[in-house]
């Protein structure tokens, strides 16, 4: 959002506003720097610290960020706050005249660090750096999060204990790295990241590994006592994880590669990643590197020994993808038997069967399916009636493919093709509204929400724009004017106005905010657009009258 620092005012929301204002006269910016040209960051404290970065260029704020953990709009309080504060104290916007004495403007926090640069000499640099690493432990973390790359002995333990050591900072005297502390743990854990992709470029591939390594076990262990709220915790197992699957497709020295796989089922069978998809994930890593019977085995061993309805799914799937790398066929059909219920397997053989036109079996395969899954995952029943359907369409079986295209329209969940086409391209013309009657007939008892709006559909479809509007007056609300707007301003521009104007009004009455009062001035721009500027007008002298204490509506009003 750009926010333009002389109208600021006039675009935020009100509330946010008066907080943000009761902040910056309580003197809760506690910090305010411009760190180059444009850029600035500030401390407010609120409940927290919390900092606050803005972007400005041509007195317009292009870009906001705080790490504050509100996500009810665009713009926080501590954001509004620091807006002020620019605003008044550093631009010198609000001045009254143009003659008044402006304040000299300080050096940007970037430009002094550049200039003290060159005064420092070498060894004082280093004397600082030394000092500040004795006593300051965020200060050390980092520079050896930056820094380590350097250092002749690398290991996952050299990496290992560095990144415990910043979880351990973050966590402090209680043990718990709360959300605000994650900053601190995601900006001193990036050079590890940033150092890892450094080194995958320059193929120095067994660093990648260590680092990999080191932030799969410390991150995972980290859950247990940090606030992942955010996803940062997860945001690096998952990029060590790509790690780990790009370095085992990687042309990698063959000592390297047994060294990685050996690591993958080691952690599987020392249980390091148990309960996390990773945890299967670190088996299908090892897969990737290897190319005979024997290391199969040792990963078919590991999938044998998996536990709950997901894993055992995923893992009997990733099984026969191995079994078919590695075992004879009498096995793998054997397997594919035995676990038929298995809904990727179940898939795979019904693609198989589909695409060598083996038809019988992937009908056979599809109905077993919709026996086994309807009652308890019916989601996963309606894939297998797709592919009936899809199967009756490649065989031109017309009572199928109006049998389960019919079900499959009306049955819409998760849909996947245009059910109502198929069955206007299959069933006969003067056939086909006796066909749609029917179906309106029997949806039109259900109270569920998907069916009323298959009807809407249907009306929409077949251009039947009085029973849609009769429709639309029996489920009222704005919403839904706006929605069959469209499809009804033609034929009944004069009856829409009138429900809009119905809808407003107690809708204004209802509800208070400038938010609320914004949504209410663009129904009122969508009757003007209809033909309805009189009544617009007549809405908003009624609003006048009777709302007059209602600044914020006030201010919208004169903005139509």
């Amino acid at each position: 959002m750009r926010i333009p620092l002389n109208e600021f005012e006039q675009l935020l929301d009100e509330t946010i506003l008066k907080r943000g204002l009761a902040y910056f006269k309580g003197g809760a910016i506690t910090d305010f720097s411009e760190i180059s040209n444009g850029e600035y960051e500030a401390i407010v404290s609120g409940t927290e610290d919390y900092t606050v970065q803005l972007e400005v260029k041509n007195n317009t704020i292009i870009e906001h960020n705080c790490d504050c953990p509100y996500d009810m709009g665009a713009v926080c309080k501590h954001v509004v706050a620091v807006i002020f504060h620019l605003q008044q104290d550093e631009l010198d916007l609000n001045l009254s005249s143009s003659n008044s004495p402006k304040k000299k403007k300080t050096k940007s926090v970037n430009q002094q660090v550049k200039e003290l640069l060159k005064t420092i000499s070498h060894n004082e640099l280093i004397g600082f750096v030394e000092e500040n690493c004795k006593k300051d432990k965020k200060f050390r973390n980092y520079f050896l999060a930056s820094f380590g790359h350097l250092s002749q002995n690398q290991s996952k333990e050299f990496y290992q204990k560095q990144i415990h050591s910043i979880l351990q900072t973050a966590a402090g005297r209680d043990g718990w790295i709360g959300w605000s502390d994650m900053k601190y743990v995601v900006n001193t854990t990036q050079p590890f990241l940033d150092n890892a992709e450094q080194y995958f470029q320059k193929k120095n591939f067994e660093n990648v590994f260590f680092i990999s390594t080191a932030l799969l076990e410390e991150m995972t262990e980290a859950f247990q006592y940090g606030d992942d709220s955010n996803g940062d915790l997860g945001y690096f197992v998952e990029s060590a994880m790509e790690l780990l699957s790009k370095l085992s497709k990687e042309e990698v020295s063959s000592t390297l590669k047994q060294e990685i796989f050996e690591y993958c089922i080691s952690a599987f069978k020392q249980k390091l990643f148990e309960g996390w998809d990773w945890h299967l994930g670190v088996l299908h890593i090892a897969g990737d590197l290897i190319d005979n019977e024997k290391d199969a085995d040792m990963i078919l061993n590991c999938l044998e020994s998996v536990n709950g309805e997901y894993e055992r799914e995923y893992a009997q799937s990733y099984k026969l993808e191995l079994l078919r790398k590695y075992k004879d066929p009498k096995e793998v059909e054997e397997f594919i038997n035995k676990n038929i219920s298995n809904s990727k397997i179940r898939k795979q053989e019904i693609e198989k069967a589909f695409e060598s036109q083996n038809f019988e079996r992937a009908i056979e395969l599809a109905k077993d399916g919709i026996t086994n899954d309807e009652q308890s995952k019916p989601g996963l029943a309606k894939d297998w009636y797709d592919w009936l359907l899809k199967i009756a369409l490649a065989q031109n079986d017309t009572p199928n493919i109006i049998k389960y295209a019919r079900y499959r329209l009306i049955e819409n969940f998760g849909a996947t093709q245009d059910y109502y086409q198929i069955l206007k391209n299959t069933i006969e013309t003067e056939k086909w509204h006796p066909f749609l009657e029917e179906i309106i007939k029997e949806v039109t008892p259900k109270s569920r929400w998907t069916y009323t709006e298959l009807i809407r559909r249907i009306y929409i479809k077949e251009e039947w724009w009085d029973r849609l509007f009769l429709m639309l007056k029996q489920n009222l609300s704005l919403e839904n004017i706006q929605e069959n707007e469209r499809y009804l301003a033609k034929d009944y521009s004069a009856e829409l106005i009138e429900l809009y104007s119905e809808r407003l009004t107690n809708y204004v009455e209802k509800y208070v905010g400038r938010n609320h009062y914004q949504t209410a001035c663009r129904y009122l721009r969508r009757m003007k657009k209809l033909g309805g500027s009189e009544r617009v007008n007549e809405l908003i002298e009624l609003f006048r009258k009777q709302y007059p204490q209602r600044k914020a509506l006030m201010d919208e009003l004169t903005r139509l």
